[in-house]
């Protein structure tokens, strides 16, 4: 007579009795990956900079013209820059608002998408590197909730409204005209819209539902119309939750898995193709994975994460893409 194996054995008693504690493997790891995603091609990332010895909220990665990374240290209400060589400095302060999205315009102004989620109140400021000075682009009494932006090829821009009210979708993917002076939704009832992404050649919209686990596609017929048959949630995401999102020369979409300390990587019609790990998350470490960065000019990929500990640091990582950045539209070679 055959012995049932033991590891089989404990399985079935779960099934059995579901308070029993089945030790499969798989199960062992706090945030294991999900089982239409374990055959994905998987690299490691690796720790490349602490930024904060203690848990600050990190977000809002991008390059800018020289190759430094800027990112927003959310809990300190300031703009980072980090240069090649690993130095720290900050660009910006906000003096009652938090930023969680960055973008540069053409004119060399920091756009960014500023929120405070305890006041309700969020807008659209944009800061110059020449007087230091911010002024307000969408007003914090408009109503929205900004967590993201992007720019269009023809200057203006698309933000993600984070709102929603009492688990009914109140946010959506908003276009600004390259005057900012008329606002028109382009993707609506999305529950907290997070991030935002354009394809190289500006005609695909991207968006991620933080809420529904979703990701949006949309092929646009002009910048505030979608294609009749162009709109399209090509995947949902297990557990929690997509975050912000950037795009490769190639069309490929990098999406930052917020409490899961990774990268999911999609080819340009939102289907799986890879992903990137923080280090240490089958510890519970650098989970709170909430963007990313693409160098322009090589495949050097950066994610910034952080604790829910207060004692555990927020950091950078370093990965690798799949294909160099994209060029932010805006910015001159």
């Amino acid at each position: 007579m055959k012995t049932i194996p033991a590891l089989l054995l404990i399985c079935i008693f779960n099934i059995l009795a579901p308070a029993a504690d089945c030790q499969a493997a798989d199960n062992v790891n706090p945030v294991p990956i999900p089982p239409g995603e374990q055959g994905l091609p998987t690299k490691t990332a690796e720790t490349w900079l602490t930024v904060s010895p203690t848990n600050n909220i990190l977000e809002g990665a991008i390059f800018d013209a020289d190759g430094n990374l800027l990112f927003c240290d959310v809990s300190n209400r300031k703009i980072m820059r980090m240069t090649p060589d690993k130095k720290l400095f900050t660009v910006a302060e906000l003096p009652d608002i938090r930023a969680g999205g960055i973008a540069f315009h053409k004119d060399g102004r920091l756009f960014m998408a500023a929120l405070d989620l305890a006041k309700g109140v969020g807008g659209i400021l944009a800061w110059s590197p020449d007087t230091g000075k911010l002024e307000s682009i969408i007003p914090l009494e408009a109503g929205y909730w900004p967590n993201d932006l992007v720019f269009a090829p023809d200057g203006g821009f698309y933000f993600s409204n984070f709102r929603r009210s009492n688990a009914i979708p109140a946010g959506g993917i908003y276009y600004v005209a390259p005057d900012f002076k008329k606002i028109t939704p382009v993707i609506s009832n999305l529950d907290q819209a997070n991030g935002v992404a354009l394809s190289p050649d500006g005609k695909i919209l991207w968006a991620t539902e933080f809420a529904k686990n979703r990701l949006h596609r949309a092929v646009l017929a002009d910048p505030v119309t979608i294609s009749p048959i162009g709109a399209a949630i090509p995947y949902h995401f297990s557990g929690i939750t997509p975050d912000s999102m950037r795009i490769d020369k190639s069309g490929n979409i990098y999406v930052a898995i917020y409490g899961q300390g990774r990268v999911v990587i999609f080819n340009d019609l939102g289907i799986p193709i890879g992903q990137i790990l923080l280090p240490e998350r089958e510890n519970g470490k650098n989970l709170l994975s909430t963007s990313l960065a693409i160098n322009p000019d090589s495949r050097d990929l950066y994610v910034v994460s952080s604790n829910a500990e207060k004692s555990q640091p927020a950091a950078i990582f370093k990965g690798e893409a799949l294909s160099p950045g994209q060029r932010p539209l805006n910015i001159p070679k």
